[in-house]
C-alpha cells in the first residue's frame, strides 16, 4: 500500500471498534480534547514494543491537551500475539494511558493508509491531519534516538505553531493484513 493521508485530510470515520475495555467506540466518541493522536500499534512488533514507553511518557505528558488512540489491524492468524484476546491481557499487564481499539476487518488501517506499526497520525480538534509519520528516528531503541518528532510536532502543534516537520517516514513493522479481499 503506498498511499497514507496527507497533511490537511480529514480523518476517515471509524464506527464500533471493539477496545480492551469491553466497549466499542467510533471517530466521534473521541472529542475530549482538542487533539488527538490516532496510531497504529500492535502487541508483537519490537519497533512498538522498545517504543512503548516513549509513547506512554509523551501520551502523559501531554494528557490534558491530546488523546491517543491505539489501533491494532493486525491479522490474528498472522500473530496469534495481535489477537484481541492478547491485546486485553497486554493492557491489563502495562496500563498504557490510551484507547486501545482492534480493528479486525482491518478497514481503518486501509482507510487511514496505515504503512507500518507503529504510525502516528495527529489531528487537530476538527480532524484536520496536522502530522503523520513516526514517533522516534530509533523507535526499537529510543535511548539511541536523536529525533522525537511525535512530541515535536504535538509541542508546536499545543503552541499554535505550524509544524515544522509535518511528514516523517514511520519506522516499523509492516501491517499483517489478512489476505482476503
Amino acid at each position: 500500500m503506498s498511499y497514507t493521508l496527507e497533511v490537511g485530510e480529514e480523518a476517515p470515520n471509524f464506527e464500533s471498534l471493539l477496545s480492551t475495555d469491553g466497549g466499542f467506540y467510533s471517530l466521534s466518541d473521541i472529542h475530549k480534547r482538542p487533539f488527538k493522536i490516532v496510531f497504529f500499534t500492535c502487541n508483537h512488533c519490537p519497533y512498538v514494543t522498545g517504543s512503548d514507553e516513549l509513547t506512554r511518557s509523551i501520551a502523559l505528558r501531554f494528557q490534558n491537551e491530546v488523546e491517543f488512540i491505539g489501533i491494532n489491524s493486525n491479522s490474528k492468524n498472522t500473530y496469534e500475539e495481535d489477537s484481541y484476546e492478547n491485546m486485553v491481557l497486554r493492557m491489563e499487564e502495562f496500563k498504557f494511558p490510551w484507547l486501545y481499539l482492534y480493528d479486525e476487518l482491518q478497514k481503518t488501517a486501509k482507510d487511514y493508509g496505515a504503512l507500518k506499526t507503529p504510525h502516528f497520525f495527529l489531528f487537530n480538534e476538527s480532524w484536520k491531519l496536522l502530522y503523520t509519520g513516526r514517533n522516534t528516528d530509533n523507535p526499537r531503541d529510543p535511548q539511541q534516538s536523536s529525533t522525537n518528532d511525535l512530541h515535536d510536532a504535538l509541542k508546536e502543534a499545543i503552541d499554535g505553531k505550524d509544524i515544522s516537520i509535518p511528514v516523517t517516514n514511520p519506522i516499523g513493522c509492516n501491517i499483517k493484513w489478512d489476505g482476503k479481499p
